[in-house]
């Protein structure tokens, strides 16, 4: 792993004039207007944004024409008002059909859910784009690097960079598409190439780090996809039957998710149900010549800490060693201290901030009276999905993993029978996992 001071970053900006040269993003999200703004300082040349289709974009179009085509990124806390900023877009599409063949689009920034890359791939028809020699993963998944390559066209050596998880917590301004606002930044965040001799790894290490993020540079993608904390902890936390209850009614919930039973779903099996997926992905990357983590410290030092008075340095940086068991106290220990946020002050009362009152984002309908699971956890359930396919493929056993899948699926299956099929989106219908573990091994196959 590799990472830059401030003085070398400013060195080499200054040394690769926009080293990103002309930058398209794919998706018309928060997150892409914030990546936009972020890029227009100096780390790319002109900057283009593509949505699919449908009704955000044609409001986005409307919105961009009376802002002139600019979009806004507003940043919450003095410390990152340095990063707020408004760029002038050279370009807009709504589909990919209005992008021309033979346009100079150098960098693609792939801003989507990683469940639609592959679909992202194929319509933007790289073949009519001669100049993409870099291809950006946001956000991707498990084996998400690998399911892209295997799209790309046979002739093409072109450099796909995966981030362990988007840099921010960003949202949509409540009066406009145009502006995002961003909330938060990430500590540290991991990247990786699938090219050993990639040029384009180090230019976007320093993007990252120009944003006051850490960005460490891991050998293989994979090991950067794994780098995920919701890969970790979602799944036991959002696919067990008390969260479940919560996610898929239609009445309001007064619980939380991140709090202890019986005002949320945490209890000693669920913390044990982390505990041994994080095991089982451990194993899985340890067949693929991958380095796994030790759960608490990622947890401690990359995401959110406690106090050294409800964990010692020395349990977080020995949790591998530990006993299972005592593994399993660590965790719930941790949890227990993110209740209320341990660095915060109190009030006159004595109350902290209630850090774990986070409500459950429920079942909703569409536009078209659909019925829809919310991300958390549909995108959860797809992820593990496709970690366990290639755990398959690896000869890597992970009965923990296919009891959160197994369990999802009955409860996808009881809703589906209770709305009927009709209603409901035809996303939740759909389950190219298969597919896509076959392409992703396809791939695998030939590299190894």
């Amino acid at each position: 792993m590799t990472s830059y001071t401030s003085e070398q970053n400013r060195e080499a900006l200054q040394a690769h004039a926009a080293p990103f040269g002309n930058t398209l993003l794919i998706g018309a999200g928060p997150a892409a207007i914030h990546t936009a703004v972020q890029l227009s300082r100096g780390w790319s040349s002109k900057l283009g944004l593509l949505n699919r289709e449908g009704p955000h974009a044609a409001q986005l179009l409307q919105e961009l024409e009376q802002a002139q085509q600019c979009v806004t990124s507003r940043m919450y806390g003095e410390q990152h008002q340095h990063l707020e900023g408004t760029v002038r877009l050279d370009h807009f599409y709504v589909g990919y059909q209005t992008i021309e063949a033979e346009e100079s689009w150098e960098t693609i920034v792939i801003c989507t859910p990683c469940d639609s890359y592959r679909d992202v791939i194929r319509q933007l028809q790289l073949e009519r784009l001669p100049f993409v020699h870099t291809i950006i993963l946001l956000s991707p998944s498990f084996g998400s690097n690998l399911l892209v390559k295997s799209e790309l066209p046979i002739h093409r050596s072109i450099d796909i960079i995966s981030l362990s998880t988007y840099f921010a917590a960003t949202k949509f301004d409540a009066a406009c598409i145009t502006t995002a606002y961003t909330k938060a930044m990430k500590k540290k965040v991991y990247a990786a190439s699938n090219q050993s001799n990639s040029w384009s790894i180090q230019p976007f290490q320093l993007f990252i780090t120009s944003l006051g993020i850490q960005c460490d540079i891991v050998t293989h993608p994979l090991e950067a996809e794994s780098r995920s904390i919701t890969m970790y902890v979602h799944p036991p936390l959002f696919i067990n039957d008390f969260s479940l209850d919560q996610i898929l009614r239609i009445e309001p919930s007064n619980k939380s998710m991140y709090k202890l039973y019986p005002e949320g779903p945490i209890t000693s099996q669920v913390i044990h149900a982390m505990a041994e997926l994080w095991r089982e992905i451990s194993r899985f990357l340890i067949s693929c010549g991958c380095e796994p983590i030790n759960l608490l410290q990622f947890m401690n030092d990359d995401n959110y800490p406690v106090r050294q008075e409800s964990l010692s340095r020395y349990e977080i940086e020995h949790f591998v060693e530990l006993e299972p068991i005592h593994q399993e106290y660590m965790l719930y220990v941790r949890y227990s201290s993110l209740l209320i946020d341990p660095f915060s002050s109190s009030d006159e009362q004595g109350k902290y901030f209630d850090f774990s009152a986070v409500p459950y984002k429920q079942i909703y309908q569409d536009a078209c009276g659909r019925w829809m699971i919310p991300r958390i956890p549909l995108e959860d359930y797809k992820r593990l999905k496709a970690l366990y396919g290639m755990a398959e493929f690896m000869k890597v056993q992970m009965p923990q993993t296919l009891q959160l899948i197994q369990l999802f699926e009955q409860r996808l299956q009881q809703f589906i029978a209770e709305k009927g099929a009709s209603a409901i989106h035809p996303e939740m219908l759909i389950d190219s996992t298969i597919e896509d573990v076959n392409a992703i091994f396809s791939v695998w196959e030939c590299a190894t």
